[in-house]
Order: structure tokens, then C-alpha cells, then sequence
């Protein structure tokens, strides 16, 4: 994924309050071999952007002055209730140093498992995400996970999974962290009403 960013001259909060009202958002590149450099980007344009899961999630193409080079999303910062992008910082990428990065999971084919379509289980998503390490040429965008054979009572584990190559899972001292959990329906007992108590028979009125 490409975008543009121009080269920053000015800092310092008045300058950047200036550069948002005129559609733009301050930024930062640093890391790698070179200098911290400031930056700045169209602000709809990055806005669309955001919106994109591969913008978070994967190595991207930052054109500046003329010359691509590669970085990843590290942060940015929203205002609290507009829909602004107040800062964003990217990280230089190169080729042979380990990246730390969150990947999401795309789950499918849960809708069609023995636990889902045999047993009307309740699937839950424990994690949608896993941190890996690997190198900047074995990123994957996604992880894809398939749980069509879920079996009712049966949970996924991370060594469930095929993860691509070249990547490793940051477990955080978890040997094998549940990612979706399997949960039978609880079959409600339904109760019969209880019978109206009879009611006493009238009583007729005796002879005089």
C-alpha cells in the first residue's frame, strides 16, 4: 500500500495547529539508519486510509521527495470527539531487521462445522489478532484461519494453526493460547403453568 508524505519544516504546536487547519496532519518518520525526519500528509487522504486494515497491518511504500521508501504505522493520535488525525509516526523498514507486529486473523468457514451446523454451538473469537515476529519480507497482511472443522466441546489453539513462513507467534509465556472457544447451547427447561386452583362451589341459600 502507497501513499505521499511531504517534507516538514516548521514544529512546534502553533505550526502544527496551522498545518491542520489547512487539511494537513504533522507526522514523523524515524528509525532505520536515518535521522527522524518530520513530515506531513494530506489529512483526507489519510483519513481514508486509516480505515484500511493493510494500512495498520502490513509493510507500506511512504513516497517522500521523490524516493519511495519502506515503513510501518507505529501511532497516531485522534482528537478526542472530532474526526481528525492530530499526529501519526511511521518506522523505517529494513530488510534484514526483525519486525514485532500485531497480525489480524481472518476466521471463516465456521458457519459450515460439525459444532456450528451439526451441534448449534456458539463460537467465540477469543483472539482476533496474534504478535509476530519475522522479517520484513514474510509480513503477511492477515493470517487465515479456517474453522470448518470445529467439533462441539473442542476450543482452537494457536498450535492448531499453520502460520506462514518464516513467522513466529509471541506468546507472552503462554505454550498454546485459545483463539476461539466452542460453547453448547444451554437447552432452557420449559415449565408447565401450574393449574389454577379450583374454585369452591358456590354455596346456595337454605330455605327459611
Amino acid at each position: 500500500m502507497k501513499f505521499v508524505a511531504f517534507e516538514r519544516s516548521k514544529q512546534g504546536t502553533g505550526a502544527s495547529r496551522r498545518l491542520r487547519n489547512s487539511g494537513k496532519t504533522p507526522g514523523i518518520v524515524y528509525g532505520g539508519s536515518g535521522e527522524p525526519k518530520l513530515i506531513e500528509l494530506d489529512h483526507n487522504a489519510l483519513w481514508h486510509a486509516l480505515k484500511k486494515e493493510a494500512f495498520h497491518a502490513s509493510i507500506l511504500d511512504m513516497e517522500l521527495n521523490g524516493q519511495t521508501s519502506k515503513v510501518l504505522l507505529r501511532d497516531y493520535q485522534m482528537h478526542p470527539f472530532r474526526q481528525l488525525v492530530l499526529h501519526i509516526d511511521f518506522q523505517r523498514v529494513e530488510a534484514n531487521t526483525m519486525l514485532h507486529m500485531k497480525v489480524p486473523l481472518h476466521y471463516s468457514g465456521e458457519e459450515n462445522s460439525p459444532a456450528v451446523k451439526g451441534d448449534k454451538c456458539l463460537i467465540n473469537h477469543v483472539v482476533n489478532e496474534l504478535e509476530v515476529n519475522c522479517l520484513p519480507a514474510d509480513l503477511p497482511e492477515f493470517i487465515a484461519v479456517d474453522l470448518s472443522k470445529l467439533e462441539s466441546g473442542k476450543s482452537l489453539h494457536l498450535d492448531d494453526i499453520q502460520l506462514p513462513k518464516g513467522v513466529k507467534a509471541v506468546t507472552h509465556g503462554k505454550p498454546n493460547p485459545v483463539l476461539v472457544s466452542v460453547t453448547v447451547p444451554v437447552e432452557e427447561e420449559i415449565v408447565a403453568p401450574a393449574a389454577a386452583p379450583a374454585e369452591a362451589p358456590a354455596k346456595g341459600k337454605g330455605k327459611k
